[in-house]
């Protein structure tokens, strides 16, 4: 199988098989078969919200890649008036710049920069949008979902019911059928905020924001909370699990705030933390929602250290931003070049890892066949809830 993987890192160089998931699986006898917000999806790999999920040509040239979801750029909820609590980050982006990031223990990694923060176009637009996601979901060829910041009170301060309920009504419409699948985004700028200098004030948003998102529509919510990294310590992000028991997923978890340069950040340092809060949840053996896993995702070994620790799949942003030479392949567009790395890579690939673990004793075939979820299900004490009924 090692030598099969040679011969199919090298021959798809120049671009992938058109499901690449069925050649594994015919091949090498590995289902790749994950999770995403209660939809089965072909592989665990899919694209977190941001700059490169704004616009159609962008979901074309990711469905042709094989991505197996794609969560849109985050917008900015507001109320009937199309008044925004949280105006302030409805700011047009800079440009990006994707550079390294040495981290505290010596590691080069890649980070990508920019000043920007949510959709600073009209909300009709995003609502078109939302239109083709639902129907790239309907077909079946890619799960597309929207994203949304919503506003986040002080303390003692009321939520702005009428933002929700406008906002959630509008996105349920433009999707058409149920349930809504959606991201509320609680992004690494709102982490460098005075907003989220209270850890009392953050606990009371994870735990009361799912319910006010739910109330404001009769159409059933498939709910995923994308969690930052607060500017304190491992316990708080304990807590912040254990308050955010009432999503459906947790995507954990968002860039570091590097409070000096304003700006956050990724790299060794984010996955360090991530897989630390993550394994001493599972030594708590605390129980949570379903997991998406994200931060400094840049090879298969690393998709399945969160794996095992119950993470169902995985959302990567920085990885699909490189320098093309920082890729194997040799054509394709940037997603189809790092999903080519990512599985077939003949050292750091999925396919690699979960054949290593094999080898190790660690993962076993079920009917002749490694399955990627038994690795998540066997490696974790998490009790996930029930995947919502499609």
């Amino acid at each position: 199988m090692y030598a099969q993987l040679e011969r199919d890192f090298e021959r798809f160089k120049r671009g992938l098989p058109p499901d690449f998931a069925a050649h594994v699986r015919d091949t090498y006898r590995i289902d790749l078969t994950a999770r995403y917000l209660g939809y089965s999806i072909p592989h665990p790999i899919g694209k977190g919200s941001g700059q490169l999920s704004l616009n159609q040509d962008q979901l074309e040239t990711d469905r042709a890649a094989g991505l197996a979801f794609v969560v849109l750029k985050t917008v900015i909820a507001e109320d009937p008036a199309g008044e925004q609590a949280m105006a302030a980050w409805a700011i047009h982006e800079s440009r990006m710049r994707v550079e390294r990031r040495r981290s505290a223990d010596g590691r080069e990694g890649w980070t990508v920069t920019w000043k920007g923060r949510g959709w600073d176009r009209s909300f009709e637009e995003y609502l078109e949008l939302v239109r083709a996601a639902a129907e790239f979901t309907r077909s079946s060829t890619m799960v597309v979902v929207p994203s949304v910041k919503y506003h986040l009170p002080h303390l003692g301060e009321p939520f702005r019911a009428a933002e929700y309920r406008h906002t959630t009504e509008q996105l349920a419409r433009a999707w058409g059928s149920e349930p809504l699948p959606l991201e509320k985004d609680f992004s690494p700028t709102l982490a460098g905020d005075a907003l989220a200098d209270e850890k009392e004030q953050i606990l009371r948003w994870l735990r009361e924001v799912p319910q006010q998102i739910r109330q404001s529509v009769p159409t059933p919510v498939r709910l995923g909370l994308k969690l930052m990294n607060a500017r304190f310590d491992d316990r708080f992000q304990l807590e912040m699990l254990r308050a955010s028991s009432s999503a459906d997923a947790l995507i954990v978890f968002n860039r570091l705030w590097d409070s000096a340069q304003g700006v956050a950040y990724g790299g060794y340092d984010l996955s360090e933390r991530n897989l630390r809060v993550l394994q001493l949840a599972r030594q708590a053996e605390l129980a949570t929602p379903a997991l998406v896993g994200t931060g400094n995702v840049s090879s298969g070994r690393s998709i399945l250290d969160y794996a095992r620790l119950g993470c169902e799949s995985v959302e990567i942003h920085t990885y699909f931003q490189l320098p093309l030479a920082e890729y194997p392949a040799i054509d394709g567009s940037r997603p189809q070049r790092a999903l080519h790395a990512l599985v077939f890579h003949p050292a750091d690939g999925l396919i690699a890892g979960m054949l290593q673990l094999e080898s190790q004793g660690s993962l076993e075939r079920q009917g002749g066949e490694l399955r990627f979820l038994d690795l998540v299900n066997t490696s974790t004490s998490f009790a996930p809830r029930p995947a919502p009924s499609a």
